[in-house]
């Protein structure tokens, strides 16, 4: 059965904007396909019914992603009958997509609560979609239907669809904005998203760095700003090795998960935001943490603005740097892109 609820799922794709759309026989490339698409940011992941034993696969890809990567909606896509879709539905699928509007596939997914995004083609095939209990339609394919226009003329008497294009998308920043600001609600993109060659030489850094531009882009067509917020304060001890002591007591007082890193100490309760408590005393009294939607993009706008930065550092889901200038109180800066967070 499916690991998220119906709202969940939809929740996901609307947030996120983005749906990965891939396909592999090799269980273990597949894997490595997920690895690289959640290393990226995505929280979405459209396998593909195609393939002999495609099931199979599919099969131990959800069973991959609830132990590796237990944020991860896995989907599948190129479902055109009911007895498919419910054959994938008790596989673990959390939504269902088509190339084509079937009837039976949408009550079938309705029965199990299971989004369903049939392949329409004209507002009278979306507005049928919708009377089936769709939330998001597919445009498919979506480059040939008439592109951006299509979904800007059919939002202007149906403001109220839900519009995923595939196939016409690229994995560019141009196509994407245009797709966007035209009035989608999120982008589905294969082989211009996971390509071949990519897949092919083993080259999976190369998906993780496009997944993460992809999900800035579908952002900042949106209108959203590169900087989220303050993600935590870091403070220190004024005793060697305190840092473990003061991080415990904000645990015991207000009943907070607490996780000891290398040199640092995060704690956390259920809402947003952290509280970073370094082991060891430092001439600084405390520093700011500010997450982004991508480093680049913001490394870039504080430049602009005069400000100057220290080197990146980075590694497999996680980039930081300082602004070498504290702010006007003494208090050190520094951006955090991680998907695991944001």
């Amino acid at each position: 059965m499916a690991q998220f609820t119906r709202m969940e799922t939809l929740n996901t794709i609307y947030r996120d904007g983005l749906v990965p759309v891939f396909y592999h026989a090799d269980v273990e490339v597949a894997k490595k396909v997920v690895d690289a698409v959640a290393a990226g940011g995505s929280r979405v992941l459209e396998f593909t019914n195609r393939g002999d034993f495609a099931y199979e696969v599919f099969a131990q890809v959800v069973k991959y992603c609830r132990e590796a990567h237990p944020q991860m909606v896995v989907g599948i896509g190129s479902v055109c009958d009911a007895p498919t879709a419910a054959l994938y539905i008790a596989n673990g699928a959390n939504f269902v997509v088509g190339p084509v509007l079937n009837p039976e596939v949408a009550r079938v997914c309705n029965r199990r609560k299971i989004p369903y995004s049939p392949g329409c083609g004209s507002a009278s095939e979306v507005q049928e979609a919708e009377e089936l209990g769709c939330e998001i339609i597919k445009i498919f394919p979506g480059g040939e239907v008439g592109g951006p226009a299509f979904v800007k003329a059919l939002k202007g008497p149906c403001p109220w669809s839900s519009i995923m294009p595939t196939g016409g998308v690229d994995a560019t920043e141009e196509s994407i904005t245009a797709w966007i600001k035209a009035g989608c609600t999120a982008l589905g993109i294969g082989s211009n998203l996971i390509t071949k060659d990519a897949v092919a030489s083993g080259d999976f850094a190369s998906i993780t760095d496009k997944v993460a531009k992809c999900l800035w882009w579908v952002k900042q067509a949106r209108g959203e700003s590169v900087f989220i917020g303050v993600e935590h304060p870091g403070i220190f001890p004024t005793e060697p090795g305190g840092g473990e002591e003061i991080a415990r007591w904000y645990g015991k007082a207000f009943d907070f998960d607490v996780v000891v890193g290398n040199s640092s100490v995060f704690v956390s309760g259920e809402g947003k935001g952290r509280l970073e408590v370094m082991k060891d005393p430092a001439p600084e009294k405390a520093h700011v943490c500010i997450l982004v939607h991508d480093m680049d993009e913001a490394m870039a706008q504080l430049q602009a603005r005069g400000f100057e930065l220290e080197a990146v550092n980075a590694k497999p889901g996680l980039k930081a740097v300082f602004l070498k200038d504290s702010d006007p109180g003494g208090y050190r800066v520094h951006l955090l892109w991680s998907p695991s967070i944001t």
